[in-house]
């Protein structure tokens, strides 16, 4: 459940959406829901803007025993994602890594495994992003993007190649924006 003090972050942060490209309370709600039914604990999120789907990324994580690792190029996004995170009592479980996602992504060491991967960042690098996430996920893991119907000419390789590939059983919800969901058979 979100407290009362992340309600009021969350409020606040949605009359700013447009100007930080934020994902929707629908789609953070269930996000937030699909990490608590996967028990997801070691979470990937490419493109942290101010924080808000990170909350809701993170929130659930707490309930799981997990941790987000968090990716973000600009360093004032940071900033706010810092002071967003630490009010919502979720700092402590989150990793925030400034720099460009696809060279962030291949310092992930060759044994670490990743539960749970969210994209939102640069629509164009999406397929870049899934070919770097996909050797990192074992079986049972979950992939989600936001912006696949908003978006659509952009992300379509990453979306022809996900849904072309016979290891992932993959859906498109029809959320604000679309939000692919796919499991790692």
């Amino acid at each position: 459940m979100i407290d009362s003090t992340t309600e009021v972050v969350l409020k606040r942060l949605e009359e700013t959406q447009h100007d930080f490209w934020n994902i929707s309370r629908a789609t953070g709600n269930f996000l937030n829901m699909l990490i608590k039914i996967s028990n997801a604990k070691n979470a990937v999120e490419v493109g942290t803007s101010n924080g808000y789907s990170g909350i809701w990324l993170a929130k659930a994580l707490k309930e799981t025993g997990g941790h987000l690792t968090t990716i973000e190029y600009y360093e004032k996004r940071i900033a706010l994602a810092q002071e967003n995170f630490k009010t919502c009592g979720v700092a402590d479980i989150i990793n925030i890594k400034q720099g460009s996602a696809i060279e962030t992504l291949e310092e992930i060491p060759e044994d670490e495994f990743i539960d749970f991967a969210f994209i939102d960042a640069n629509k164009a690098q999406y397929i870049d992003y899934f070919h770097i996430i996909d050797k990192h996920m074992k079986s049972g893991a979950i992939i989600t993007a936001d912006n696949i119907t908003s978006h659509a000419e952009k992300v379509k390789t990453f979306v022809d190649a996900i849904q072309g590939n016979k290891n992932y059983q993959v859906e498109i919800l029809d959320l604000p924006a679309g939000l692919l969901v796919a499991r790692k058979i």
